[in-house]
């Protein structure tokens, strides 16, 4: 058997190999994606993020081990930091996934950013395809600690959630124009801690102050201890009730819409971007155009307009 027909059969050493093959961008994987395509649009995409250190992590793992008792097949996908020197994810995250079966039910995969900016791989939103192909119920995706403008998580999932926590009470002001404008959902996190009803009172005062949003969904604050579990479910209570808000006000449909239409648009740009670099370079008329910068002669802004009206010709 082909290592797709194994895939096909639930073999998750399958899985794991299509993974590799698509993360890394090998020959054809952009074949083996649409191959899987018409499997996929029934897994339900869950993204955490927040600032580092706020749990994220610990609360996948609570969310995933109430999922599988539940009799949910998981998917978890964690996006980390690139390792310098190795390439690979700097955190490890999996060496914090722990107990989890073996059967099949559960699957995770740590991703390293490879200087992806938006808080999640260039090769993750492909890898939730494979996810949902291979029969998982439900996809967690865990970001890197997120910024104001590293926002790619809502072009790649049905319900975020913003994890926060007490400490992060000083920075919510300066949060609000980016972060905390994807938030379906906001989970203060380590909230047995001091400055806990701090942080929410100002969330929710936040909350009362911005227009309302377009689905209007009335977004929760919730608090919960991960390392212990308190408040894990009221927190996939809030993520039931989004999902069935968003399905009987029709913009689970609208955002399922944006984002394949995005997806299009990335992959055009994609392929534009490297066929125009890969003939730049076969011609060698970037390090010409480098030279004539260097001596004076152009710059960089005249000898991009010339290239694209000569490459686009």
């Amino acid at each position: 058997m082909t290592v797709l027909e194994r895939f096909y059969e639930g073999d998750i050493r399958a899985l794991s190999r299509i993974i590799s093959h698509i993360e890394n961008g090998r020959e054809g994987y952009r074949d083996v994606l649409s191959r899987l395509y018409d499997r996929v649009g029934s897994s339900l995409r869950l993204g955490i993020t927040g600032p580092p250190g706020a749990g994220k992590s610990t609360l996948v793992n609570c969310l995933a081990h109430r999922l599988l008792k539940q009799g949910h097949k998981v998917g978890v996908v964690a996006v980390d930091p690139t390792s310098p020197f190795t390439g690979g994810a700097l955190l490890g995250d999996r060496v914090r996934m722990s107990d989890f079966p073996t059967d099949g039910s559960f699957y995770f995969r740590s991703m390293a950013t490879r200087g992806a900016s938006g808080g999640l791989a260039n090769a993750t939103d492909n890898v939730t395809i494979a996810y949902d192909a291979f029969g998982f119920d439900v996809t967690l995706l865990e970001t890197v600690g997120v910024g104001q403008v590293e926002l790619d998580i809502v072009d790649s999932c049905d319900t975020v959630a913003v994890v926060v926590v007490p400490e992060s009470g000083d920075s919510v002001q300066t949060m609000k124009a980016g972060l905390m404008e994807i938030a379906d959902i906001f989970c203060v996190n380590k909230s047995d801690r001091p400055g806990a009803e701090r942080i929410i009172s100002e969330l929710r005062q936040m909350l009362k102050m911005r227009k309302p949003p377009e689905d209007k969904w009335s977004i929760p604050v919730v608090r919960t201890v991960a390392t212990s579990t308190d408040g894990v479910e009221e927190l996939e209570e809030a993520i039931n009730k989004h999902r069935a808000h968003m399905g009987e006000s029709g913009f689970f449909e609208k955002r399922r819409r944006y984002q394949i239409r995005k997806k299009i648009l990335t992959v055009l740009r994609n392929r534009f971007q490297n066929e125009f670099v890969d003939r730049l370079r076969e011609q060698g008329d970037l390090d010409q155009a480098v030279d004539e910068i260097l001596a004076k002669k152009t710059n960089p802004f005249e000898v991009g307009d010339n290239l694209y009206r000569r490459f686009s010709a």
